[in-house]
């Protein structure tokens, strides 16, 4: 069975981090790019960061760059998002996806329809 966990949510003060952990089974992640997506109440959901699947290129929503850095380790099956300098503006349910799609060209859209496997979401809560 195809199925990604994700892990590491939780609250946190702003200015503080998280990391969260994007886990696959049934399936080997090595295979795919892997996105991470939010959403807050009340939003559609957003993409927030991508990488390919030999971790050459990464891409980032404009709201994260420079706080937000996204990893992988195949080895692990597991695909990380280290979350700096968090906002009260990021708090939301984080999901990872799996996309077959290789094309950087889409990838760096960070499109949710490019993708195939989505996990259940971990809450993130900025708050004082």
């Amino acid at each position: 069975q195809v199925q990604l966990v994700e892990s590491g949510g939780g609250l946190v003060r702003p200015g503080g981090s998280l990391r969260l952990s994007c886990a696959a089974s049934g399936f080997t992640l090595g295979y795919y790019a892997i996105g991470w997506f939010r959403q807050a109440p009340g939003k559609e959901r957003e993409g927030v960061s991508c990488i390919t699947l030999s971790a050459d290129s990464t891409y980032y929503a404009d709201s994260v760059k420079g706080r937000f850095t996204i990893s992988r380790d195949n080895a692990k099956n597991t695909v990380y998002l280290q979350l700096n300098s968090l906002k009260p503006e990021d708090t939301a349910v984080y999901y990872c996806a799996a996309s077959i799609i290789r094309s950087s060209l889409r990838l760096r859209r960070l499109w949710d329809s490019d993708y195939d496997y989505w996990g259940q979401g971990t809450q993130v809560t900025v708050s004082s």
